[in-house]
């Protein structure tokens, strides 16, 4: 077993190592230039559009509204990636690591907006009348035949993942936070969150949207509130901690309290990867919930598609660095969850660590159902919907088995899995951007004349 540790630790080195780093970044950027930064200066727009979602104008084909399948997307990266990730991102490389988590993001938002784009564009309706697309049909229907392999990779390797990242890991985090905060054994929260999982995903995507539709907003909302509440209590703090992310994105970062310090390599290295773990960019997911979306134009989806990775990690993932800077306590050599947890307990003594852990425990449940459609879909291209019951069934198991194990192991396979449905994402958007631009020129000279 700590042979295969080793493997799977090197492996990881190698696919979240430089050249990853530079092919998602890259990719985004590139994306970025050919549509001319629209993405960025869209972003009003685009929340716009999110607002106008939940009862579209023009309804077009699909299963859920366009704003469900957002928030099915965020439902599956509001989670531990927000809470947890962020804090051990700057646990292991400095406050610095967050201003590289804010330019992923940046870059991102072009990435996920052509995902969206493609996805839509090249969806296709499956034998039960539903609408399915994401990586693999773009690659499919995109690029052809020839690519068709590519296409498999993708499906094998997100069907695989998402048993770690989006289950069990997720899982595992709302068992841990349940019994540190109010001492609850791993089996009861199994019982009762494979439970509640089960109920929810049996339904399909249709009950997964309305879910996530009515989770989502409320506790995206709670969450902000409470930060805000941390961060008005240490305000004289705060033009500190933006100072203090900022020359550290650029300088190596001192050893101070329980920090070890940290070179910029690993504040770009823990950014980018805790970045694309909290909001997906780059690995084709949103693609997926978002060919569900009614809708008669790709580019449609795509604007409000985009706004996923802004929500997540420019709002929400700021919210979370801010706090634990504010507070003093990222140099306390805590990390993970524990260190998020650290930083409400400081400004909220008495109920602050309680209260960050109901908020995990539900953000890391809404994670499950979106990666539970995720996964279902990379199942079904690869075998049919004949296996999407069986699907809902081992991944309800899955469920239980994360909150009663320990997961070191299954958080290494799954940090590399993501890395390597990454891949075959990227080579497909920078092959079919020209459809992405020419898909984008269209719908705004179009828009520009109504």
């Amino acid at each position: 077993m700590e042979a295969i540790n080793s493997f799977v630790g090197w492996v990881n080195g190698i696919v979240w190592g430089v050249p990853m780093i530079v092919l998602i970044l890259g990719t985004g950027l590139y994306l970025q230039i050919r549509l001319g930064f629209m993405p960025i200066r869209k972003i009003g727009y685009g929340l716009k559009m999110v607002r106008k979602s939940r009862i579209p104008d023009d309804i077009g084909d699909g299963e859920i509204t366009p704003f469900a399948a957002l928030m099915t997307t965020l439902s599956a990266t509001i989670g531990t990636g927000n809470i947890a990730g962020v804090a051990t991102a700057i646990a292991l490389g400095g406050p610095g690591a967050v201003f590289w988590m804010w330019m992923t993001a940046f870059v991102g938002m072009a990435t996920k907006y052509a995902e969206v784009v493609v996805a839509v564009k090249y969806r296709e309706v499956d034998d039960r009348g539903e609408h399915a697309g994401g990586p693999m049909y773009a690659i499919k229907n995109g690029l052809g035949a020839n690519w068709g392999w590519l296409a498999v990779a993708f499906a094998i390797f997100g069907g695989l993942a998402g048993f770690g990242i989006g289950n069990m890991v997720q899982s595992n985090s709302i068992s841990e936070a349940m019994n540190t905060a109010f001492g609850l054994p791993g089996w009861v929260t199994g019982v009762v969150v494979a439970a509640l999982t089960g109920a929810v995903i049996l339904g399909g995507i249709k009950r997964i949207g309305a879910v996530a539709e009515k989770l989502i907003p409320a506790m995206a909302v709670i969450y902000v509130v409470a930060v805000l509440v941390v961060l008005l209590l240490n305000i004289t703090a705060l033009p500190g901690a933006l100072m203090t992310i900022i020359t550290s994105a650029f300088s190596p970062t001192s050893a101070v309290g329980g920090f070890a310090g940290a070179a910029v390599m690993h504040g770009i290295r823990f950014g980018v990867a805790r970045g694309i773990f909290s909001n997906e960019a780059g690995l084709g997911t949103a693609g997926i919930a978002q060919a569900a979306g009614r809708t008669k134009d790709p580019v449609y989806s795509g604007m409000i598609g985009m706004m996923g990775t802004f929500i997540d990690t420019i709002i929400i993932c700021t919210m979370t660095a801010l706090a634990i800077m504010v507070t003093g306590v990222w140099t306390s050599g805590d990390s993970g969850a524990a260190l998020s947890a650290a930083a409400f307990e400081s400004a909220l003594p008495g109920f602050g660590e309680e209260l960050l852990a109901l908020l995990l425990a539900v953000f890391a449940f809404t994670t499950i159902l979106g990666w539970a459609y995720y996964g279902e879909r990379c199942w079904e291209f690869l075998l049919g919907t004949k296996a999407a019951m069986p699907f809902r069934v081992v991944w309800t198991i899955a469920v239980f088995i994360g909150t009663v194990v320990t997961l070191d192991f299954a958080w290494l396979v799954a940090d590399t899995l993501n890395a390597l449905m990454a891949i075959p994402n990227l080579i497909s958007l920078i092959a079919l951007s020209p459809v992405v631009v020419m898909l984008t020129r269209e719908y705004l000279e179009s828009d520009q004349k109504r």
